[in-house]
């Protein structure tokens, strides 16, 4: 039997073949779009690999200490980068301590005669003076992540050979070796692949070279230290900053919070970097940035090693970038004789299971919301009573511990939802149960707290959804 088909069906049926072969086209285009897309990003890794290559060929060495053959054995020496046509790919789970080294006091005190009369350039290339800031990275292709670890320099630990000390005492005392022994041991025996020092002024090299910053100053902030060379002069504000600026930003230290909040900032600097420095334009870059700031690293990473995490860097989503910082306390006036960061055992054996791969003791635990400390600090500028609904939200879903704590001083478009102790699976449930903010494993938040909620605009237009829910 023949079906005549009316001239509806007809155009309809012609409707859904043009919306078919347009589909398709566009799934071809996407396809070819992302094709090109993979491919620029190979040739541009590619093309900085060699650049880099060039620059190694044409340049001092990276490393500049001398190691004893004991020294080198601290370091595990295993490749971490392929071979061939593979040198630029990263092979295994890399841990990198990272020291920024401040001056030595015969540097100001007694500069070189052709630094005298340079001002703040007393602070010589040297690179054996007190490691001011002291990270762990890992790098890890297995799970895609890349975890930093900030050290508190005022951290009280056993040196080996030296007794208690300060862990910025390390590097004066033994150098990079005996740095990475110490870092191991303070945190149960995590194994150190290689290590990178760079002293102040490089690092304000490296920031003019990827030509500033912008980032949140989160007061104003004014110093000067004649003996250190050290005239610091900063408004709050989002601004662009430059090297000498950055520096003023991370070397302050005269508040209430002394070096962690240091830590802090240098995790804003890092994120700002972070989100300003992984492209395409700026990696192309990098032998540049290389070629300038050299002489003020002193590192046993090979070039093609460094090109290798450059590239892994950049290809790591940026949810995947776990800033931490090691937990524990500030000490009492009536404890020591000094101030000290007292490390917490536990829950440096926690963070190092959770994101370094080592073995606990304490195994895989859940964490009951009851448990954990939640600060809210607000960036609206509202009162305390548009927090309300959102505490309530909390309280339903079984968090018992929470508190509004000092509003956080750059407005937020997003709310985030910050794991303070590296714990994202708890930051994770708090954002689902809200169903808005970014989960942030950082340690820019309320230093008392486990998880810290900075409220951001987005929740102004939650909040009517949560009133409702309060009152059905």
């Amino acid at each position: 039997m023949t079906i005549q088909r009316s001239s509806a069906e007809e155009n309809q049926s012609g409707k859904a073949s043009k919306s078919s072969n347009k589909n398709s086209q566009k799934s071809k285009s996407g396809r070819w779009l992302w094709f090109w897309v993979g491919m620029s990003g190979i040739a541009m890794v590619s093309a900085t690999a060699g650049a880099l290559l060039a620059v190694s060929l044409t340049s001092t060495p990276l490393q500049q200490a001398q190691l004893s053959p004991q020294e080198e054995a601290v370091f595990d020496s295993d490749r971490i980068s392929g071979g061939g046509l593979r040198f630029s790919e990263l092979t295994r789970p890399v841990n990198l301590l990272v020291m920024g080294m401040s001056v030595l006091p015969p540097d100001v005190q007694n500069p070189p005669t052709e630094t005298q009369n340079l001002g703040y350039l007393p602070q010589v290339n040297s690179f054996d003076g007190l490691a001011d800031v002291m990270l762990l990275l890992k790098f890890d292709p297995d799970t895609k992540k890349v975890a930093m670890l900030s050290i508190p320099r005022d951290t009280r630990t056993e040196i080996e050979g030296y007794g208690v000390k300060k862990i910025n005492a390390t590097n004066v005392e033994g150098g990079p070796a005996l740095s990475a022994k110490t870092v191991s041991n303070l945190l149960g025996g995590v194994g150190i692949d290689r290590y990178v020092r760079i002293n102040v002024l490089g690092v304000a090299k490296l920031i003019d070279a990827l030509g500033g910053v912008t980032v949140f100053v989160p007061k104003d902030m004014k110093y000067q230290d004649d003996s250190q060379h050290l005239y610091i002069n900063l408004k709050a504000g989002k601004q662009h900053l430059n090297g000498d600026q950055v520096l003023q930003l991370l070397r302050f230290r005269h508040d209430e919070l002394g070096d962690i909040g240091r830590i802090q900032r240098q995790q804003m600097v890092m994120r700002a970097l972070m989100d300003q420095a992984l492209n395409p334009a700026t990696v192309a870059q990098l032998p540049k940035v290389l070629d300038v700031v050299k002489e003020h690293i002193d590192t046993n990473l090979t070039v093609e090693e460094l090109v290798a995490l450059v590239g892994f860097g950049v290809r790591t989503n940026r949810s995947n970038m776990q800033m931490l910082m090691l937990p524990g306390r500030f000490s009492e006036k009536t404890e020591y004789d000094a101030s000290y960061w007292l490390p917490n055992r536990d829950n440096i054996a926690k963070l190092m299971a959770q994101h370094f791969g080592l073995e606990s003791e304490q195994g895989q635990q859940i964490i009951d919301p009851a448990s954990l400390r939640v600060a809210i600090q607000d960036s609206t500028g509202g009162d305390r009573s548009n927090l309300r609904p959102l505490i309530r939200a909390l309280e339903k879903a079984g968090y018992r511990n929470i508190y509004v704590s000092k509003p956080w001083g750059e407005p937020l478009e997003e709310t985030h939802i910050v794991a303070q102790q590296g714990d994202g699976d708890s930051a994770e449930s708090i954002r689902n149960t809200l169903g808005f903010g970014e989960v942030r494993v950082e340690s820019t938040g309320n230093i008392g707290s486990d998880i810290s909620i900075q409220v951001g605009q987005d929740w102004l237009q939650q909040k009517a959804i949560f009133d409702k829910s309060d009152n059905p």
